[in-house]
């Protein structure tokens, strides 16, 4: 298991974006833990959201790994720590963030998220399938009434309908089926600045052209640099992981 990381501040003034990955070697095999978040600027302070749920939640799954519910427990262990911090520093309406989270340990992969910061899983070089938005343009996508591609320019794109640091009734995360893990197997993790400016052949072809992690998400990054840098192009992050 590998894993690297790009982070990029595209047109804006700082990165609000944050990414963090730890691979632990046990006795019974290596466990990996990803990590995401990608702070909403219009909200105020979203780079310290977004790394403090980074932070937190790495740091939870160290201490927690052998629980099977690690990633529920882990999104509510930082949705309430960044609401409590919220309160602390008299910022309720401040500090929110979106975040996918990959786990890979056991011979199994789950992953979970909030937000439209996405997870794409490839096996044997080829998409086998990717997180689905919790925003506008997806659930028009999923009414019918856009197609799929038409997600990543659509006026209403950064809409979101969940967060982490807005008060829930009832979780608000969404956590995948349950995988298993046979090798041959890729995952990105990236905040929408990426995956905007790169389309999933793209994804796919400089997968398989790539010899390994460090490769194939240096190639998609030089894409989404062409591909945005005639736009008001936003943070951009991702996170690749091999195994």
């Amino acid at each position: 298991m590998e894993f690297s990381c790009v982070s990029n501040t595209g047109n804006r003034d700082q990165n609000e974006d944050s990414a963090r990955g730890i691979i632990l070697e046990e006795s019974d095999g290596n466990r990996g833990f990803f990590v995401l978040a990608d702070g909403l600027g219009g909200h105020g302070r979203g780079e310290v959201a977004s790394q403090y749920v980074t932070e937190a939640f790495l740091d939870y799954f160290r201490n927690h790994f052998t629980d099977a519910d690690v990633l529920e427990k882990g999104i509510e262990y930082v949705q309430e720590g960044l609401l409590q911090i919220q309160k602390i520093e008299n910022a309720k309406n401040e500090m929110k963030t979106t975040i996918v989270a990959l786990c890979i340990q056991n011979g199994c992969i789950r992953w979970g998220h909030v937000g439209d910061s996405r997870l794409y899983y490839f096996k044997k070089k080829k998409l086998v399938c990717r997180s689905l938005d919790h925003s506008v343009p997806q659930m028009l996508a999923l009414a019918g009434e856009i197609k799929e591609k038409d997600i990543r320019k659509h006026p209403d794109r950064n809409k979101l309908l969940r967060v982490l640091g807005t008060e829930w009734e009832e979780p608000q995360y969404e956590i995948s089926d349950e995988w298993e893990q046979t090798g041959q197997e890729a995952f990105l993790l990236c905040s929408d600045g990426f995956w905007e400016n790169i389309t999933e052949k793209e994804m796919v072809k400089a997968l398989k052209k790539a010899k390994n992690v460090n490769q194939w998400i240096n190639i998609m990054n030089e894409i989404v640099q062409k591909h945005g840098m005639s736009t008001d192009m936003d943070n951009n992050t991702a996170l690749a992981i091999m195994t």
